[in-house]
């Protein structure tokens, strides 16, 4: 449900302006509250153990690498701020040796 939700804002305001469209709102806030919805399942359940899965890391985290990296190339980038748990793990996923040398493919 996080990427259904996530990957329509990516598109509106990420690809479709490079298209030379204009980013569709409407599409943006109601995948928004989606979204919003998935992270708080993700706080509860990061409260209770480091990674989605448990405590180890596992393909229900690495899984969420690539798009949540272009979430942060969007006006909505601050969006982890208002779940702690969520942006902890986000934090520690972007410190592992992995996950940086795919962000750093990512960068124009």
């Amino acid at each position: 449900q996080y990427t259904a939700a996530l990957s329509p804002i990516l598109f509106e305001c990420l690809i479709h302006p490079m298209l030379g469209g204009a980013t569709n709102q409407k599409v943006v806030e109601d995948n928004l509250v989606k979204l919003k919805n998935v992270l708080n399942v993700y706080e509860a359940r990061l409260t209770k153990s480091k990674y989605l899965a448990g405590d180890y890391l596992s393909l229900a985290d690495l899984n969420h690498v690539s798009t949540t990296l272009c979430l942060g190339a969007t006006p909505h980038a601050s969006l982890f701020d208002a779940y702690p748990h969520v942006k902890a793990w986000w934090t520690d996923l972007l410190a592992k040796p992995s996950v940086q040398k795919v962000a750093a493919l990512m960068k124009p």
